[in-house]
């Protein structure tokens, strides 16, 4: 492995759902990153908004419905049904590959994962996780029609590069159904982060 490699410590991923717009990647350090989806997902601005913060916020929200109406299918938003059983697509992918996931939430409309440091690329990665995942929701019956897209194509995938950062991630995706008014997630597939620690 080369020095810019071992650098690299996991990854935050987000995949979406069919119809769920994501906007460009954004670069920059973890927290940045959290502040930008934050931002995004969470509405447009209010009166009581920084002028500048507003603006940004209206535009990404202006950005998002105008890719919804321009789709040839409806946005697909996941039963718990469905996200049992791309839980079962990404375990599927885990025993295949032997990734190592410290943090998962799959929400109706998003996936958060994040994913250990790995030999094959992230995008590659992630298109495992969808591939499986895909699979099993046609497998189990709950998919009807093979031609319509599951998972929009863009996501983010997010470097994480300190200890700080991948404990503020863990933390932050295992927090994130219950900001949705979701159960805690905790899915079998998953590597304790003290027992991933101590295999880098």
């Amino acid at each position: 492995m080369n020095g810019g490699y071992d650098m690299i410590l996991a990854f935050h991923s987000i995949f979406a759902a069919h119809g769920f717009w994501l906007p460009n990647d954004p670069r920059g350090s973890w927290s940045r990153w959290v502040a930008s989806w934050d931002l995004f997902r969470y509405g447009p601005g209010h009166e009581n908004d920084d002028t500048a913060f507003g603006r940004r916020r209206q535009t990404q929200r202006g950005a998002a419905l105008e890719a919804k109406e321009m789709l040839k299918y409806p946005p697909v938003v996941f039963t718990g049904y469905q996200a049992l059983a791309i839980s079962h697509g990404f375990a599927d992918a885990i025993r295949q590959s032997g990734y190592q996931v410290l943090a998962c939430a799959i929400l109706p409309e998003h996936v958060h994962l994040v994913i250990g440091r790995n030999l094959r690329s992230i995008r590659r990665i992630v298109g495992h996780f969808k591939g499986r995942a895909t699979h099993h929701l046609i497998e189990e019956k709950l998919w009807p029609d093979a031609q319509r897209p599951v998972w929009a194509e863009k996501g983010w995938n997010v470097y994480i590069d300190s200890l700080a950062q991948l404990q503020a991630a863990v933390a932050y995706v295992e927090r994130n159904p219950m900001k949705e008014g979701k159960k805690p997630q905790k899915w079998s597939f998953m590597t304790p982060l003290n027992d991933y620690l101590q295999l880098i």
